[in-house]
């Protein structure tokens, strides 16, 4: 079985498949024009984000038996187009779950202690103490949406926290020891913190907007490792500046391009402008899943989820 590598990941990836016996090529350069003109001779394909896979790419790759995408979800795959035609699909939410919950605890705790504006002032040599009083996570209530595999790992670090937390999904019976499931109008009366963990799909995309936000019984603090357009950075600003959204920690971000490499490319939208502008925002490049122990995991969930179902 021939498979092209499109991305470079841990190279691990393609010693074991290698290992296992696929036919391994890689092709980190040519556009996808010029690769259309050839996947046809391969069975799999593994890609990080470096282009769509759309329905011209998979009529190009007639004997295409599955993609691999190296990262947690698979939004920038035709998932029902390449299902139409029985390629199966694998992703690898299990290799970096644990890095997005520790950078979503860490951006909240961050957030509660100042600790990137106190960092800044004390560099510029401002001593500022009762300005940088902070707060804390025991007693507060957690809530996240999305209770998956990156909303499961969030849930279980607050172990020896002491706060309570809640979790919604639209699928049912996931609560466990760690969360309990309510429903979302009850998540939006009783949550201090809320922490998206979910998936770009057409139910998701714009979900954070300003009447979302308006029934939170309570002032909140907002955490977002998912996916930037789940959320309407203008209804976001205008949140914070109103102080009904207290912070936010934002990995992701509305005007991020498909492959995730880059933003400032074009001028930048006046929202956007005033999210960068905001001491009580803390923003990082979409690098929640991104750790030196990831690489590895995502690729080992890659090569296992591969070699289970064509070895």
């Amino acid at each position: 079985m021939k498979i092209l590598h499109l991305d470079q990941n841990h190279p691990l990836l393609l010693q074991q498949l290698t290992q296992a016996g696929f036919d391994c090529q890689v092709d980190y350069t040519s556009s996808k024009q010029d690769i259309e003109k050839t996947i046809a001779s391969y069975h799999g394909i593994v890609i990080r984000s470096r282009f769509k896979i759309d329905k011209q790419f998979i009529d190009a790759a007639s004997n295409l038996k599955f993609i691999a995408r190296v990262g947690a979800g698979l939004e920038s795959i035709d998932i029902a187009y390449a299902e139409s035609k029985n390629i199966m699909l694998f992703a690898a939410p299990q290799g970096n779950k644990n890095a997005v919950a520790e950078h979503a605890l860490g951006m909240l705790l961050s957030l509660f202690n100042k600790l990137n504006s106190a960092d800044r002032q004390v560099k510029a040599g401002h001593w500022n103490r009762e300005p940088n009083r902070g707060v804390e996570i025991q007693g507060k209530t957690i809530g996240i949406i999305g209770y998956g595999n990156m909303g499961r790992c969030f849930a279980k670090k607050f172990k020896g926290f002491n706060c309570n937390v809640l979790c919604y999904d639209i699928k049912q019976d996931l609560g466990n020891k760690n969360a309990t499931q309510v429903s979302l109008k009850t998540l939006q009366e009783k949550a201090d913190i809320l922490s998206l963990h979910i998936p770009w799909t057409p139910q998701t995309n714009k979900m954070i907007n300003a009447n979302f936000i308006a029934n939170f019984k309570k002032p909140f603090w907002l955490i977002n490792t998912a996916r930037g357009k789940t959320l309407v950075t203008k209804d976001v600003v205008c949140a914070l500046k109103s102080g009904k959204i207290l912070g936010a920690g934002l990995d992701v971000l509305e005007y991020e391009k498909l492959s995730f490499e880059t933003l400032f490319t074009d001028k930048l939208p006046q929202e956007l402008e005033e999210l960068l502008a905001m001491d009580n925002v803390i923003l990082s490049p979409h690098v929640a899943g991104w750790t030196i122990e990831s690489k590895e995991k995502l690729a080992q969930v890659i090569v296992h989820k591969i070699t289970t179902a064509f070895t």
